[in-house]
């Protein structure tokens, strides 16, 4: 495997051209640097900053790397405060805007926050560096070395999150630093205020009459799905509903459920660790292949229909239509609608079980909308499954936190949620324009693939080339990707799957510069 120089073995995050063994402009360098016409340029006390470094053109950008860098290394602590941009922007020599403009990017990510008259305060932690116990793949080799030396195995995405990078370019990150924090505030201080003692207390393990209705209303809103509030069941995430319906299906002697292929290698994962098989079915430019799926002889079948994980592909009418031929001769269908609000280009895609309510259960959350730490999802199946369901929850673990709940319907009920889809659909494709536009410029050759909708973009090379060995070199150059071969069960075209919603135009331009080179 070809590795290009890396980050340093201590898990220290180091600038293009800078040693290993010092931050950005930190001890040792030159407190000014003269220009070309001779005039000394100024230096500042905070971080050693030295403004001849920048490039031509692109000081505000430098300044906001700069400033990243530091944050990374520990150098700027959660809580510290970064210095008045009229103060720095003297320091530097520099007009303010330019100053202003880096925190703006900074805020953005979420680096960075305004606090008023208490400045600018760090918000992100340092990275975590490596320690003698370390986060682990399956083949028993610590740190980055093992996510990619041999097939991925359960610990792989725990490892991959863990390893230090300064650009994150996963597929399924969301956008953190956007959770609506004030908005979220406000509804739970409403809810709290409008609490009984009794409500405290155990409640339905289906969820809080609240939430099911707001979801109700939602799919009905958003996704074209007509269901009553008694049909949904409210779960800790989609990886939830997996586990539950895995669990009820194999009492009823499922053995194997069916899945796209290529396909999420996490809920590869998921199904295998609850006991079932998973038959991979093709997916081209229509979608499933009904046909591969029929050649199986497998009775159930997990599809993401609105955007397919990792390829993009909308499945079409036909095959929709053979796809309901095949329920209705004995078929359930899982469909996962994990990402369907975020669309951009094509107008939206009804569910599958906005049509076929009694042979599709129906999964969705709002891990990609707000965060997957608040762990809330709903699950709506055919009604033949469902009190087996609601006792599979109510065993799991007597239902979902209900405030986290009753703030989410408060959040749904007033219009917030739709008000924050609006704005992420904005942030989003402006990233997502950025990162087509890099992968123009910086990688000839590569093919983009599902551009219209979702959180990520998949590219393909032609064959022969390694993506898991390119996926280590970035990594390697502080960039984490994943490669499309780890969601494939059958060999296909080499490629990389791009998470583009939680990084910044300026950093999506520069990792994809890195793959470039990688490239080349």
């Amino acid at each position: 495997m070809n590795r290009s120089n890396g980050s340093p073995s201590d898990g220290s995050i180091t600038a293009p051209g800078t040693a290993a063994t010092s931050a950005p402009g930190a001890a040792g360098a030159a407190p000014s640097a003269p220009d070309t016409a001779g005039k000394t340029l100024s230096a500042s006390d905070f971080l050693q900053l030295n403004p001849a470094e920048a490039p031509k053109g692109g000081m505000a950008d430098w300044l906001a790397r700069q400033i990243r860098y530091a944050v990374a290394n520990g150098l700027l602590p959660a809580g510290s405060r970064l210095p008045a941009t009229r103060v720095l922007a003297g320091e530097l020599g520099v007009s303010r805007g330019v100053v202003t403009e880096a925190y703006r990017r900074l805020t953005e990510d979420g680096h960075v926050a305004g606090r008023g008259r208490g400045g600018t305060v760090v918000l992100a932690a340092p990275l975590a560096r490596p320690t003698e116990r370390q986060v682990t793949a399956d083949d028993g080799t610590s740190g980055q070395p093992g996510l990619f030396t041999a097939p991925p195995g359960t610990g792989t995405f725990d490892a991959l999150r863990a390893a230090p990078a300064r650009i994150d370019l996963s597929p399924g990150l969301p956008d953190l630093a956007a959770f609506p924090r004030a908005a979220w505030l406000r509804a739970e201080r409403s809810v709290l205020a409008g609490l009984v003692p009794s409500d405290f207390g155990y409640g339905d393990p289906r969820g809080t009459p609240a939430l099911r209705r707001a979801v109700a209303r939602w799919l009905a809103l958003n996704r074209g799905i007509a269901a009553d509030p008694d049909e949904v069941l409210i779960v800790a995430g989609t990886a939830q509903a997996l586990g539950l319906l895995a669990l009820v299906l194999r009492d009823e002697g499922v053995t194997r459920i069916a899945i796209e292929d290529p396909g999420s290698l996490g809920i590869r994962q998921h199904l295998h660790n609850s006991g079932l098989q998973s038959p991979p079915v093709p997916v081209d430019l229509k979608g499933i292949r009904v046909d591969a799926l029929r050649a199986t002889g497998a009775r159930v079948a997990l599809l993401t229909p609105a955007h397919q994980f990792p390829t993009g592909v909308v499945l079409d009418g036909g095959r929709r239509r053979e796809l309901a031929d095949w329920a209705r001769d004995g078929g359930l269908i899982i469909e996962d609608d994990y990402d369907a609000e975020h669309r951009y280009d094509r107008p939206p895609v009804p569910a599958l079980r906005s049509t076929l309510a009694d042979h599709v259960a129906y999964a969705g959350s709002v891990s990609k909308l707000l965060a997957p730490a608040l762990r809330v999802g709903w699950l709506l199946a055919p009604r033949r499954h469902r009190s087996a369901l609601v006792d599979a929850k109510r065993f799991a673990d007597l239902g979902n936190a209900a405030l986290p709940q009753l703030v989410l319907a408060h959040l749904m009920e007033s219009g917030e949620l739709e008000r924050h889809l609006r704005f992420l659909r904005r942030r989003h494709r402006g990233r997502r324009d950025a990162m087509i536009a890099a992968i123009g410029a910086r990688m000839p050759g590569a093919v983009v693939h599902g551009a219209a909708a979702g959180l990520h973009l998949m590219v393909t090379f032609e064959a022969g080339r390694d993506d898991t060995a390119l996926a280590a070199a970035a990594l390697e150059r502080g960039v984490k990707v994943q490669p499309l071969s780890w969601h494939a069960q059958r060999e296909g075209r080499p490629g990389l799957v791009l998470g583009y919603a939680a990084s910044t135009p300026s950093d999506i331009r520069e990792g994809i510069a890195v793959l470039g080179d990688l490239l080349r």
